[in-house]
């Protein structure tokens, strides 16, 4: 199954490791290193367009991980990744 993160972007489910507010988990400072870090290696993939990100996806994949940074709230997130199917 697959999650829609904002505008074109879907990611599978099962890829998925966690969705995080951004303006709750930026304010530490490990979660600025790691976001930072993630940026510096090419890992951010910014799903947001236009508008300024809400929350972001850490997604692991076979030996990485990427972060999607979106415009949608964790909450809508989360609310979607448990419901069955294509979220559109």
């Amino acid at each position: 199954m697959y999650l829609h993160i904002g505008n074109d972007f879907v990611v599978k489910k099962s890829d998925v490791v966690a969705i995080f507010d951004l303006d709750n988990t930026s304010q530490s400072i490990l979660t600025r290193k790691y976001l930072s870090r993630c940026e510096k290696e090419g890992r951010v993939i910014n799903a947001s367009g236009e508008e300024l990100p809400k929350s972001f996806v850490v997604c692991s994949y076979e030996n990485s991980q990427k972060v999607y940074l979106s415009q949608l709230n964790s909450s809508t997130l989360l609310r979607r990744s448990e419901q069955k199917g294509l979220e559109r």
